[in-house]
């Protein structure tokens, strides 16, 4: 889901909540070495988000929260803030280009750019990707 968090912030983040959960506690943080990564470059979106992006007159950068059950992916569009809540039941991480990561959720797409200089958002989308594997329910192959 998509949403605007410039308005009407407390009604959004009880919504939020319900859908990936609520903040990481800093026990958590410090025992998962931190639970979000800003200042991440975008490189292509969705039409819809893309609608959004393009109203900035500079390059798109976007911040990725990692939350018990899923992760929430927000950007700048203008002066407005707008995060896309992604359930872990619901995200689809593929690695295209070299140092490229997509984010995937039913019709909504965001690539970021994970460069070589920054070897830290390689190993959060790593971090995310594995615990999205650990906090999946098991499946039927698991049980035989």
């Amino acid at each position: 889901m998509l949403l605007n968090l410039s308005h009407d912030l407390s009604k959004k983040q009880e919504l939020i909540s319900t859908h990936v959960g609520k903040p990481f506690e800093l026990e958590e943080r410090k025992k998962l070495d931190g639970t979000s990564l800003t200042e991440i470059p975008v490189t292509a979106a969705s039409i819809d988000l893309y609608n959004l992006m393009v109203l900035n007159e500079s390059q798109v950068f976007c911040s990725i929260e990692m939350r018990p059950n899923g992760v929430i992916i927000s950007f700048k569009a203008n002066t407005d803030l707008y995060s896309l809540v992604i359930p872990f039941y619901k995200l689809k991480i593929y690695k295209g280009r070299a140092q490229e990561y997509s984010f995937y959720k039913d019709h909504y797409f965001i690539k970021v750019w994970a460069g070589e200089e920054n070897p830290q958002t390689h190993r959060f989308i790593r971090k995310i990707k594995n615990y999205q594997a650990d906090s999946a329910h098991p499946r039927i192959e698991d049980m035989l």
